[in-house]
């Protein structure tokens, strides 16, 4: 333990004054308020470390990390084991709040009866409830505020177990959601430290979503209200364009157009009279950043909505071209499963030549339930002999590749040596019901319709995972993540509509998508579009939508 004066953040990196602040407060909540590349995560991450490293928050008691995609918990997992170290990374649970509040109904789903009941194998569904059988994601939180009503117990065992709070993407947080925050951890020991940028708030249309969510907060708790203004992420010319939509979207908020200087990035607004030139021309540009040394997880495409209809073009394109895509529609919430992400991780490497972090995790497996030392080098030189056994297998001529039972087994074979009690530390939800047997499944249908795409099965294999695929992507999804090269696909009035009322709202979301950009930025129109089938309600003439462009103009 050093003492908190002693305490230097990690990596060598430099704080601004306010974040610093946030990062050292000892004993009252905070709001933080940072725009797009301001370093959220960062301090977040740099946050742990000194809380963990100055014993200020003390052992047994843990740190909840809360976000709101799947994709932004796992980042903040990462971050934070990068600057803590695996030891602190442990004590640091990093989750949406769907996967809190499940964990919370799961460890004291007795106390749910009558309409509330559920079986202990309680399944899941995106949209559809049986009774005692199934529920939906949106049940979780009302479900846990439910618990609270009926037995306080739960409260003071949750109370314990953490001492701090981290809130992530705040402003996005629903009635519900923040009803369960306050209840927990209002007026108790815990310190919430939250982060959010209101220029970001896409996620007013959610039924239970709150206007006033931050003047509660505000309200309710001690805060000390912080600003980050410095944009560590994004080029210069890629600066200008967020800033010029800061000035529409919260004027104070924008910085003097003459303190962004730099030549550095690229902004383009390419204009096309059909959605096959529009594939075919960012397809071009996506192989030219590849050639060029870009890496493919550097790229992604963001699409406001329907990427399967107003992605279709280009996702054929990107398959005529061999170049590799994931539709982040589809994969983002399966592959993001912690048991998911350990089978890609084996996949990897035992078909890559050189994968050293993914390797490296699998072999911290060995100190997740091993009891002594000894037990632990025993186990991690069985996993490495069974690696180099299966990455033999794999590369055998003998081998189906083509073939999802084959990879099955190998899969099989891996957890088995695994061992399932080591998994179950993995999340909660694999050890009761059949979460566990549903993510093995989830995650081979991908891998299956990878070795249908005809690039190879050593490919479709390696595509499964995220460093090795373009990323298409809604805006929704892509909130919390950056990239070396973005695309927003289809910037059209038909594409960027908003109900009256809703304008701010609609550029908000495109506020957030110009914004994942570091270094080049690509904005695209074209005059029509195809659907195949052509749904309801869409438009094959489009126009281009004048405003938005214009933030890109120079």
């Amino acid at each position: 333990m050093i003492d908190p004066a002693d305490w230097k953040p990690t990596g060598g990196l430099l704080l601004e004054p306010n974040a610093l602040s946030a990062v050292i407060e000892e004993t009252r909540d905070t709001f933080v308020s940072a725009g797009p590349g301001a370093g959220k995560t960062e301090l977040l991450a740099q946050r742990a470390d000194f809380l963990l490293r100055t014993g200020l928050s003390p052992y047994p008691r843990r740190i909840l990390a809360l976000s709101f995609k799947v994709d932004a918990a796992r980042n903040l997992r990462e971050r934070v084991r990068a600057r803590t170290g695996p030891g602190g990374a442990a004590r640091v649970d990093s989750l949406t709040f769907a996967a809190f509040a499940k964990r919370f109904v799961d460890n004291f789903l007795p106390v749910l009866q009558g309409p509330d009941r559920l079986d202990p194998d309680y399944r899941l569904d995106e949209r559809v409830r049986v009774a005692q059988r199934q529920i939906t994601f949106d049940d979780l939180v009302p479900l846990a505020l439910r618990i609270l009503d009926r037995n306080d117990f739960a409260a003071r065992v949750t109370r314990r177990a953490y001492g701090h709070v981290f809130l992530d993407e705040f402003q996005d947080t629903t009635g519900r959601q923040y009803e369960l925050l306050r209840r927990l951890f209002h007026e108790q020991d815990a310190v919430v430290t939250a982060v959010g940028d209101f220029n970001q708030r896409i996620m007013g249309w959610v039924p239970d979503a709150r206007d006033d969510v931050l003047d509660q907060y505000k309200a309710d708790f001690d805060v000390v209200p912080l600003t980050l203004y410095q944009n560590r992420r994004s080029a210069p010319a890629v600066r200008r364009v967020v800033n010029r939509i800061v000035a529409d979207l919260d004027a104070p908020s924008a910085v003097p157009p003459e303190e962004i200087i730099g030549d550095e990035g690229t902004v383009q607004i390419l204009a096309f009279d059909t959605d096959r030139d529009e594939a075919e021309a960012v397809a071009a540009t996506i192989r030219a950043w590849l050639d060029n040394g870009v890496p493919i997880g550097e790229i992604a495409v963001l699409i406001r909505q329907q990427p399967h209809l107003l992605g279709q073009q280009l996702m054929s394109a990107l398959d005529r071209n061999e170049i590799a895509f994931r539709n982040e529609q589809v994969t983002q919430n399966s592959l993001a499963e912690p048991l998911a992400e350990l089978i890609v991780d084996f996949l990897r490497v035992i078909t890559g030549d050189r994968e050293p972090e993914a390797y490296t995790r699998l072999l911290r497996l060995g100190s997740r339930l091993s009891t002594t030392e000894e037990a632990a080098l025993r186990f991690d030189s069985r996993l490495k002999r069974f690696l180099r056994d299966c990455t033999l297998a794999a590369k055998d001529t003998t081998f189906d590749a083509g073939s999802t039972d084959a990879w099955r087994t190998l899969i099989g074979s891996f957890l088995t040596l695994i061992g399932r009690p080591t998994v179950n530390t993995l999340s909660a939800a694999y050890t009761q019901g059949i979460r566990y047997d549903e993510v093995i499944n989830e995650t081979l249908a991908l891998l299956e319709e990878r070795l249908g795409t005809g690039d190879g099965a050593l490919a479709g294999v390696r595509r499964l995972s995220e460093p090795d695929a373009i990323r298409v992507l809604t805006i929704h999804k892509c909130k919390g993540l950056e990239f070396q090269k973005v695309v927003v696909l289809g910037v059209e009035r038909e594409t960027f509509w908003s109900k009256p009322g809703k304008e701010r709202a609609t550029l908000s979301e495109f506020f957030v998508a110009v914004s994942r950009a570091k270094d080049e930025l690509v904005l695209t129109h074209t005059r029509q579009r195809s659907a195949d089938p052509t749904p309801l309600r869409w438009h094959e003439r489009r126009t281009p939508f004048g405003k938005y462009l214009a933030y890109a103009e120079v």
